[in-house]
């Protein structure tokens, strides 16, 4: 359309805003981020991305940057208040089915300035910082959105506008989408702190289930720490990030000449959920839609997933010619998943934070008995499947998770097959492009009794089937395939 200024203009310059612009313009979609700030926020926030993360970060062209300032951790640690392990999650350091190692911890401007890099080398996207999303109208065709600049106020037009702009989201107050409370809330001493000696510091991350004082120990990115101390009935903000208050919680680490605080803050952990993610042409994703507690250190993951879910997607509608109800299927689709992600963070926040020591020894006899008996779980549980949306449902493996195999050389598939869907068949796992790939992925298959499959650009699975069928299941409802499509 010819009075458009982009197809899709995104409000909000984190994480989850710049990769959905770059997997957005990758796929020939023009994009603009509107950004307030007028520069990557410089401390640490987010601390953690798990290996699907990373294949999000790995399809925006900024994963390798990323990891290379980012620290593996083996274990995780949950400790009475004697400091005996209550229970143990081990393995965090393998390789997940995203084909990175599943726990990642980082340092989130690092992750930042990685992204904004990739975006600048976008043709088809632009990122403009000090530009605040005012107010906006929709209309038959597109909407118009008024930002106030630098140089005063102007007007966007798009197709479609993304809230990705944060827990206080200004798109979701002016869009009246409300935000339904999960009922989880509680104060927390956040400080971050620089490495000068890690040797005196903790190689795993940590929950300490002490009831004098709940606390939290995990590593960052490289030469960074974390410690989240819960703030107890009584205690104000101001007393709490008072350095002599800091220093006494910290006097027990024994790490007085070994850090160097960075930051301290007080944050308030919450769950909440919009009711509505979309609403006509305006879409919400990461803070802006779901708030999560920290303790499955899934909040930045669950915005990068969400860009993943939506960006191919609002490209199929506005590039392969898929119906507009495509977009319908973002919520259903990831409504789910995040449910899932924010009940385990609630378990694990509520196992944390027992403040009475009668309950937390009862908690401590109950995993005790749990552990005898074996039926401790060795990991936190496997997110729900895609159970409903854009799928094939009811063929084996659809709304499942397609695993990224390495090469015995060391290249990733997605390297190798490039964006867009895939439609994988035994015959084209024996070309020499994909031979080297073709024990994992025939195993896959074998395990679903399929001649093939159908992989979304998201890497869940839209279907098994023949490679016909999918083909045709696919263009009838999504639009055209394209070139990746048979590898």
């Amino acid at each position: 359309m010819a009075d458009l200024d982009c197809d899709v203009l995104i409000a909000g310059g984190g994480p989850t805003g710049v990769t959905l612009a770059i997997l957005l313009a990758r796929q020939g979609v023009r994009v603009r981020v509107a950004e307030k700030a007028a520069a990557i926020f410089p401390l640490p926030r987010a601390a953690h991305i798990d290996h699907e993360g990373l294949r999000i970060l790995q399809a925006a062209g900024a994963a390798d940057a990323v990891f290379a300032t980012s620290r593996r951790v083996a274990r995780y640690d949950f400790l009475n208040a004697r400091r005996k392990v209550l229970m143990r999650f081990e393995g965090a350091d393998r390789i997940g089915a995203g084909g990175w190692p599943s726990a990642n911890m980082i340092h989130q401007p690092s992750v930042e300035a990685a992204l904004r890099r990739s975006l600048s080398g976008q043709l088809l996207a632009d990122l403009q910082q000090g530009w605040e999303v005012r107010s906006f109208v929709e209309d038959a065709t597109g909407i118009t959105t008024e930002i106030a600049t630098a140089e005063g106020l102007r007007r966007v037009r798009s197709r479609y506008l993304v809230g990705a702009d944060g827990a206080r989201s200004p798109v979701r107050t002016a869009a009246g989408i409300a935000f339904e409370d999960l009922r989880f809330e509680e104060p927390w001493l956040v400080v971050d702190v620089l490495v000068d000696d890690a040797s005196r510091l903790p190689s795993a991350n940590l929950q300490i289930c002490d009831p004098k004082r709940p606390t939290t120990c995990v590593l960052m990115g490289e030469g960074r720490h974390r410690w989240e101390f819960m703030i107890l009935p009584g205690e104000t903000p101001e007393q709490v990030l008072d350095d002599a208050f800091i220093e006494a919680l910290l006097e027990p680490w024994d790490v007085k000449g070994a850090i160097r605080i960075e930051r301290k803050a007080v944050y308030t952990f919450r769950a909440r959920i919009a009711d509505r993610w979309r609403k006509g042409r305006v879409l919400l994703a990461g803070d802006a839609a779901h708030q999560t507690p920290p303790f499955a250190g899934q909040g930045l993951c669950s915005g990068l997933r969400d860009a993943s879910n939506l960006a191919w997607k609002l490209a199929a509608v506005l590039k392969a010619g898929a119906p507009e109800s495509l977009l319908d299927s973002y919520q259903p689709e990831r409504g789910p998943h995040l449910r899932a992600t924010i009940d385990m963070a609630i378990m694990m926040g509520r196992m944390v934070c027992m403040t009475r020591p009668w309950s937390a020894l009862v908690r401590d006899l109950t995993i005790a008995l749990g552990r005898i008996m074996g039926k401790l779980p060795a990991g936190p549980p496997d997110y729900p499947a895609i159970a409903t949306g854009a799928i094939l449902a009811g063929s084996p493996g659809a709304g499942s998770y397609f695993p990224q195999p390495l090469s015995a050389e060391g290249t990733r598939l997605d390297d190798r097959l490039g964006q867009g869907p895939w439609l994988l068949s035994r015959q084209v796992l024996q070309t020499p492009d994909l031979n080297s790939f073709a024990e994992p992925l025939t195993r896959w298959l074998d395990h679903h009794g399929a001649e093939a499959v159908l992989v979304r650009p998201d890497r869940y699975v839209f279907g098994t089937g023949s490679p016909d069928y999918l083909r045709e299941a696919w263009a009838a409802s999504w639009g055209r395939l394209g070139a990746n499509a048979a590898a």
